[in-house]
């Protein structure tokens, strides 16, 4: 697998670990170690997105750091990355 995969993969994972962890806190929103882990993989989705973005293009249009050009158009699109 390659550098590009690796790190869509470990975004996806981060992604699914804040969602599960906020279903979580819904239901115990008091729950210090939950809000902890939320804090973490936050952390860690912000640096693998931003790692992403600087080695492969921005994943969303909100990701565009160019003041030269609009980068989010350059192919391929993110839906076709694979």
């Amino acid at each position: 697998m390659d550098a590009q995969k690796i790190l869509l993969e470990k975004i996806k994972q981060y992604d699914f670990a804040l969602k599960e962890l906020n279903l979580y806190l819904d239901t115990h929103p008091n729950c210090r170690r939950g809000l902890s882990m939320f804090q973490k993989y936050k952390k860690l989705r912000e640096e693998a997105l931003n790692e992403y973005n600087e080695k492969f293009g921005p994943i969303t249009p909100e990701q565009n750091n160019s003041t030269q050009h609009w980068t989010w158009i350059d192919d391929p699109w993110p839906w076709e990355r694979r």
